[in-house]
């Protein structure tokens, strides 16, 4: 039988890293995704050290399909993977007018295109190899649109709107689909996404990378479709069934300008 592995991308930082850790820490074989390899290599050697594991190291461009698909063939040569997280994902702060066309594009295409292609790939091997867990990592801001980030609110629509519908197509069977939802988490999203200065980043609180992915990796153990993290992050998500819809989105633009307005 082909040993089982974890699959893990954008595992070079933040919450990617952080699952690494936790699945390491119960002796699971990891393959790390992520662009930067040198990252990659020092958090392999890491859990390679600590956990006597084994941990392949997988740089790759995920906004390219190709690459994409490339990957899995790679990955699941030879292995059974029966934990899939798909971690990596990035957005841009600006207005939808102003922002750079190229690097929104490529947001979709690693939000939303290598999310699907390593998740269909996933679901096929898995159930044939006999079950597996699948986490797709959203966020709050798919509950919701949001002017100023108004591409990655879309890209994490759809990553939640998948996840529920793939794992209501599964339910009963041996593969388990959760979408994890947190809100601001200390990770280097903002930096990457422009928006150190959002009003969001200076009024809320903003949670703790570790706890984050340990509640969610309960929730994809458990088997449950959504884990939305933090109670406020809970009534966020709600929100938008709660009051009319253009208010909705009104309250989320200004939480999500930069600059203008100080709160501390």
């Amino acid at each position: 039988m082909a040993a089982k592995w974890t699959l893990i991308t954008g595992a070079s930082d933040g919450l990617g890293r952080e699952f690494a850790r936790i699945a390491a820490a119960e002796g699971r074989d990891l393959i790390l995704v992520a662009r930067r390899a040198e990252r990659l290599e020092s958090l392999a050697q890491e859990l390679r050290a600590r956990y006597r594991i084994a941990v392949e190291v997988m740089p790759a461009d995920l906004s390219d399909p190709a690459a994409v698909d490339a990957l899995w063939r790679r990955a699941a040569h030879r292995r059974q993977i029966e934990v899939l997280v798909n971690d990596a994902g990035f957005g841009l702060n600006g207005a939808f007018a102003d922002t750079d066309l190229a690097r929104e594009l490529a947001s979709i295409a690693v939000n939303v295109m290598a999310l699907t292609i390593l998740m269909k790939h996933a679901v096929g091997h898995m159930r044939s190899q006999g079950g597996g867990r699948i986490l797709n990592v959203g966020s709050t801001a798919g509950f919701m649109p949001g002017p100023n980030m108004a591409v990655y609110h879309a890209t994490k629509a759809y990553v939640l709107s998948l996840s529920e519908a793939v794992a209501e197509e599964l339910r009963g069977g041996n593969v388990t689909v959760t979408a994890l939802c947190p809100g601001a988490t200390a990770t280097g999203f903002q930096s990457v996404a422009q928006m150190e200065n959002a009003l969001l980043l200076r009024v809320l609180p903003v949670a703790e990378a570790g706890a984050v992915a340990r509640a969610g990796w309960r929730a994809m153990q458990r088997g449950r479709r959504i884990c939305v993290t933090g109670s406020f992050n809970r009534f966020f998500a709600a929100a938008p069934r709660l009051s009319p819809r253009a208010l909705t989105t009104r309250i989320a633009g200004l939480f999500l300008r930069s600059g203008g307005i100080r709160a501390r």
